[in-house]
């Protein structure tokens, strides 16, 4: 497995037609610029995220693509309270609604706080890896025998560069990280050589509500976009990218 590498790509148009993919954290940032950009490429979407009126907006957005966009589906869920069993009763909604699952895209993320490592308050040491790790992983257990249905599915993680090497002040939000690498990593190795592959982008210094919580004095209007990494989201869940499977990619 290779790691920190940069890839070419276009995607061709309709790349992924008659494809559902799940966006977590679509309400907001990086999901919900990936959400609008698997609708674009002609995705079935299902917005995951915790606000309502946040995945409304996505859903508006998708809706008002000028074209023959698929209806997205919402599911309000907040990961940091999930239960095992949601994400199961989770899982069988999307088998009996839509069949299968083709690809998922896990954007949600939760940063902490950015402080000295001895200050850190447990608890949320604790939310940040309910929500960066431990949802995932309950998540990816239950959605797996729903992808294995898929013909060729495709799972997405989002990392950072602080989850390859660590950097001071940046604690739960970077052990979370290269415990996400991790989980790629093994999962990459474990289902090689079948239908579904798995891979990490990280997307750089993005223009999120995330990132400006970590540097409030910078300036936001010289950073990339979140439109501007959703293309590469698009690229490794639709069946062009299917050489790449235990990769790291970076975004810039």
């Amino acid at each position: 497995m290779k790691n920190m590498m940069k890839i070419d790509y276009f995607n061709q148009d309709a790349c992924l037609n008659n494809k559902t993919i799940l966006v977590t954290g679509a309400g907001a940032g990086i999901g919900k610029a990936t959400a609008i950009a698997c609708a674009h490429y002609g995705a079935e979407v299902i917005l995951l995220g915790k606000t309502t009126a946040k995945l409304e907006q996505t859903y508006d957005e998708i809706m008002a693509l000028k074209q023959n966009v698929k209806e997205p589906a919402i599911v309000p869920m907040d990961l940091a309270g999930a239960t095992e069993q949601n994400y199961r009763d989770f899982a069988l909604t999307i088998e009996q609604t839509f069949g299968c699952l083709d690809g998922i895209a896990h954007c949600a993320g939760q940063l902490g706080s950015v402080m000295p490592f001895e200050q850190f308050p447990t608890d949320m040491i604790e939310n940040v890896f309910k929500v960066n790790v431990t949802a995932p992983f309950v998540l990816m257990k239950a959605l797996l025998p729903v992808l294995k249905k898929s013909a060729s599915a495709s799972v997405v993680f989002s990392s950072s560069s602080v989850g390859r090497k660590g950097r001071a002040f940046w604690g739960p939000y970077a052990i979370s990280k290269f415990a996400t690498e991790g989980m790629m990593q093994v999962l990459a190795d474990e289902y090689d050589n079948t239908k579904i592959r798995f891979n990490c982008i990280n997307p750089g210094a993005t223009a999120t509500e995330m990132r400006r919580n970590a540097y409030p004095a910078e300036d936001a209007s010289q950073l990339q976009q979140p439109a501007e990494v959703a293309p590469l989201y698009v690229y490794l869940l639709s069946p062009a990218s299917h050489q790449y499977n235990g990769q790291s990619v970076n975004a810039q």
